[in-house]
């Protein structure tokens, strides 16, 4: 009944969708297997995509040839830029979403593309051959082959739900869990742990008073996060800002005898930067109140979703705490939230494609490998998918370094350090990210989306468009001069040093607290021009004065990547018997036999290896 495809991908969430895209797009026959047709790429907790760093994975994957970033734009309610007053590297996009519509806009781009075969069953196994996988065990007895499989279960393998003392299996509220795959690759000999995480309840808007909230407006001129033709919102839904306080704390303290929390029922570890309430109210019991963001879940849906009010209590202390926040104390409850903890793998029993280490052919990707987040699960589905795609064509791996993109950060962190904590990505885990800001990401990766067969002519002409665009402004804003008569009142007003002789516009933008708009507004020269670009594309014209105005913080960290480079290319060869180097210390023989680094680079970066371990390395391999 089902042939034989080149890629079978296990899961349809955001890493599922993603992969599927990928190969498919690449020219791969692939087979999407999710437990339940109707709920492909559901947004399981928040209904948002982006944010700090996330914002910049979502336009990395555009960048590429992905469908986040087109989906989060048709889906869109809301749109923000984050961190606009700090600099571009750390602006991030970020959307709020319709979340019945995401799921529709997924489906429908998976459909649109004919290669691309659905079937809804549970996978309860993987099918080898020596060490090689050749396809999967389905629950119904269905055996399907293929040359590659991805696995991307998110919560689902052996996913346990805690609400207060009640515990019951389920990959989600409403879904039953994944039962036989870890057992069957537990058999396969991988090393398997246990996460948590947990989500809010969500409540009923027409019983919220927002008159005592604090409105948040999206921008005034939305952005996107797609590249393409994607359109940007034209009418925005507000969410908004409230607070607990000391009774909201004293009632969920009532419930901490009952909580999975702290009653020893969770045992796993949760996400450390996306706290529970209980566990907010526990670690600073210092703070008076903890602030609450009430975002709705679409355009045509009263249910709201309480952002930082993620718990496992009992529902009925949830219940009683949420009514004693301004705004909620008439509040309806739709439904409890709740804890849930699942199996994962540890990612060092990877390689840098995301092929696991001991079975040729098995990608993981997604909460699988101990990531948290849409927008982390959705980069590793991407790279997965392009990977299982270039192995089942013979064609060569695809890996992004540290210095090209957040998601060769993501996926170097995970392989080469491991995690025990549900990860999430922050700017601070970059080293480069002056190099790697969202408004460039389509420069740095849409060029390598190409070559691979992944992002279309279309995209690297506009690419190669806005390049051109880029220069065009860079050289003429080089070239306008602009006089003290008419640069002076306004330096003043922005407080800065006035001028005694005409200097070159560029000179002025790389001063603080000084825009292009400023100079805009002074001079008809430099308007006529800006507004020339921006006719034909506006993205230039940010991306002009980025450049102009942090060109020599670009220019430090482009040096600093290259030397990074050059370790990168130091390669280690596969047979190396690091337990036979003498010199090594005893964690770093372990640490690297376990991990089997490919590059002095990555080797480096390997938790308990230290720089005299990388020297010893360096001389063996006669550096």
């Amino acid at each position: 009944m089902l042939g034989k495809y080149d890629v079978i991908v296990v899961g349809a969430g955001h890493a599922g969708c993603e992969a599927a895209n990928a190969a498919a797009k690449m020219g791969s026959k692939v087979l999407l297997i999710t437990m339940n047709m109707n709920t492909i790429a559901q947004m399981s907790c928040n209904p948002a995509m982006g944010g700090v760093a996330k914002g910049q994975i979502i336009r990395e994957i555009d960048a590429l040839g992905g469908g986040s970033g087109i989906v989060s734009d048709k889906s869109a309610i809301q749109f923000r830029m984050l961190n606009r007053s700090k600099g571009p590297a750390m602006w991030s996009p970020r959307t709020q979403n319709d979340r019945v519509m995401f799921s529709l806009e997924w489906r429908y781009l998976l459909e649109q593309n004919s290669n691309v075969d659905f079937w809804q069953d549970m996978c309860v196994g993987i099918i080898t051959e020596g060490e090689k996988v050749i396809g999967v065990q389905l629950a119904m007895g269905t055996k399907v082959y293929a040359t590659t499989v991805v696995l991307t279960n998110g919560t689902f393998l052996n996913g346990l739900i805690h609400l207060g003392e009640k515990q019951y299996g389920g990959g989600r509220a409403g879904e039953k869990a994944a039962i036989g795959l870890t057992e069957s690759l537990v058999e396969h000999g991988f090393v398997a742990g246990r996460m948590k995480t947990g989500t809010p309840p969500r409540i009923d808007g027409r019983s919220l008073d927002y008159s005592k909230m604090e409105v948040q407006h999206g921008d005034e001129n939305p952005s996107k996060f797609s590249y393409g033709s994607t359109p940007a919102l034209s009418t925005q839904l507000p969410c908004h800002i409230t607070y607990t306080n000391e009774t909201t704390h004293d009632l969920l303290r009532t419930g901490f005898d009952r909580s999975p929390m702290f009653n020893g029922a969770i045992k796993s570890s949760g996400p450390r930067y996306c706290p529970s309430i209980e566990d907010k109210i526990s670690r600073f019991a210092d703070r008076e109140r903890h602030q609450i963001f009430v975002e709705p879940e679409g355009w045509n849906t009263v249910e709201i979703y309480v952002n930082g009010f993620s718990t496992s209590l009992p529902e009925d202390v949830q219940y009683l705490a949420l009514k004693s926040i301004p705004g909620f104390e008439n509040a309806k409850m739709f439904r409890p939230g709740y804890a849930i903890e699942y199996d994962y793998f540890p990612p060092t029993q990877l390689s840098h494609t995301l092929e696991t280490k001991l079975i040729k052919n098995l990608f993981f990707a997604g909460q699988i490998n101990g990531t948290t987040g849409y927008e982390e699960a959705a980069c590793q589905g991407l790279m997965a998918g392009i990977n299982a795609h270039q192995n089942a064509h013979q064609k060569p791996a695809f890996i992004l370094s540290r210095s090209e993109a957040y998601i060769g950060v993501l996926i170097d962190d995970l392989i080469t350090k491991g995690t025990n904590e549900p990860y999430r990505m922050f700017t601070s885990r970059a080293e480069f990210r002056i190099l790697l800001r969202q408004d460039n990401a389509d420069e740095r990766l849409t060029p390598l989306g190409h070559q691979i067969g992944l992002a279309s002519d279309d995209d690297l002409q506009r690419v190669e468009n806005k390049k051109e665009q880029t220069q065009l402004l860079k050289s003429k804003l080089r070239e306008i001069g602009v006089t003290p008569t008419e640069a002076n009142s306004m330096l003043e007003e922005k407080e800065s040093a006035p001028i005694t002789q005409q200097v070159k516009a560029a000179s002025l933008i790389t001063r603080p607290h000084i825009s292009l708009d400023d100079l805009v507004a002074i001079s008809e020269p430099i308007r006529a021009v800006v507004e020339m670009v921006k006719a034909n594309d506006p993205l230039a014209v940010e991306q002009a004065e980025i450049l102009l105005k942090y060109e020599g913080y670009i220019e430090r960290e482009e040096e600093q990547a290259q030397k990074l480079l050059r370790l990168e290319d130091l390669k280690i060869p596969q047979e190396l018997d690091f337990r036979q180097i003498k010199s090594l210390s005893i964690e770093a023989k372990e640490k690297l036999s376990s991990i089997q680094p490919a590059t002095i680079g990555q080797a480096s970066r390997v938790s308990g290896v230290s720089p005299s371990d990388i020297s010893v390395l360096l001389i063996h391999l006669g550096r």
